[in-house]
């Protein structure tokens, strides 16, 4: 089935994952219906139509399936059900056989390694009994909830096991995951597409800086090794285990020793993958709506090497007389190879995402160096840096 460009494509979810493909579905012709709760949100300000409803509302849903063509959500906290429900009336993409089993950590965690790809030590958490009877080298650790969380919420770290049963019962004892705290050498993500017939196609390897928990830098310098060749391997096994259609992104570990441990998946667009809109003859969201409309997989290769910076609230706080001062975007902007995007969000908070900065330049440490110019300008929390696998 291919979908003709001036037929609907539908999401789920009003974020800017979802305003970022709508951008890129709309320049192929198609028209977007956006089902998101929020009067307001950056995917509704673009939409050609926005139904305001939970996503488990059935007449919603049904008014989504009898308009689109075909349905894919922008985040993976979306309920399975409501996918199933789509998905008797139109295609659906990612399926909710894939989105449910990633929205637990203790099911990814055993459906990974089950499709023989590793993961950091780990131990699922129902009740205190699973906390005491946690193996000793899984101190010090950190304690994740099982389900909802994100950008580095919901987790703590323990150092005891007498601080990870106070973190647990705080949370509410609601199911979590222990995890081993790693040495990590590098932290990497690799970004697919996988159409309806099994063909895949893998954006370049990105390696990816975080600060409290949420991303803060990518680099993508296109240099393949070992290390890349096997990221791209588990991640490929990962998604036809999955069955899945869509894009995804798979987040890895790389410890000191060089060994490679998943450490989650996400069945949508990455933010690790926005060097894409610029850096790639094909974005990640061109390549969601390529396999919704089943159209041929775009081209991944990478044209030039590439640096995501992150753009928080804190950019936008206000100073110490309370005023809130816009970023100087003219600095940022006369600075050669630099791209802007911004997501439409009117209240900046600290810890929101906000937009990115994509810098591209024929030479890796030129597009490092200019990312770091940047990084001042804005005060950024992390630089961007030269290393390499």
């Amino acid at each position: 089935m291919m979908v003709v460009p001036g037929q609907w494509l539908g999401v789920l979810g009003g974020g800017q994952l979802g305003r970022m493909f709508c951008q890129a579905a709309q320049s192929m012709g198609y028209r977007v219906m956006v089902l998101d709760p929020e009067e307001e949100s950056p995917t509704a300000a673009l939409a050609d139509a926005h139904v305001l409803a939970d996503y488990d509302d059935e007449e919603s849903l049904a008014e989504l399936a009898r308009n689109c063509m075909a349905v894919t959500t922008e985040f993976e906290n979306v309920p399975a059900v409501s996918l199933e429900t789509l998905a008797r009336r139109t295609h659906v993409a990612p399926g909710a056989r894939a989105v449910e089993l990633v929205q637990d950590r203790c099911v990814e965690k055993a459906f990974i390694q089950a499709q023989g790809v590793p993961v950091a030590p780990y131990v699922a958490v129902h009740s205190e009994i699973d906390l005491q009877n946690a193996p000793a080298d899984l101190f010090p650790g950190i304690l994740k909830v099982a389900r909802l969380g994100y950008d580095g919420k919901g987790q703590y770290r323990v150092a005891t096991r007498e601080e990870a049963l106070a973190a647990f019962s705080s949370m509410g004892e609601v199911n979590c995951v222990l995890e081993a705290r790693l040495d990590l050498k590098a932290e990497l993500s690799v970004v697919l597409a996988r159409d309806v017939d099994g063909n895949s196609r893998v954006f370049p390897v990105a390696r990816n800086v975080h600060h409290d928990g949420i991303l803060a830098v990518t680099h993508v310098d296109g240099q393949d090794s070992a290390m890349t060749s096997e990221a791209i391997s588990a991640a490929t096994r990962i998604a036809e285990g999955l069955g899945y259609h869509g894009v995804m992104c798979v987040e890895f570990f790389v410890l000191k020793d060089d060994v490679l441990l998943v450490n989650e998946v996400a069945p949508r667009p990455h933010n690790s993958g926005h060097f894409t809109l610029n850096a790639c003859s094909t974005s990640q969201f061109e390549q969601q709506a390529r396999v919704m409309a089943g159209l041929p997989l775009g081209d991944t290769r990478l044209l030039t090497p590439a640096v995501m910076l992150n753009l928080l609230g804190d950019v936008w706080l206000p100073t110490t007389d309370n005023n809130v001062v816009e970023p100087d975007w003219q600095a940022v902007l006369a600075l050669p190879g630099t791209s802007l995007h911004l997501y439409g969000k009117k209240q900046a908070r600290r810890g929101r995402k906000m937009g990115h900065i994509n810098i591209t330049a024929s030479d890796f440490g030129q597009a490092v160096k200019i990312a770091n110019e940047i990084v001042s300008l804005l005060r950024l929390p992390a630089p961007a840096t030269l290393s390499t696998l």
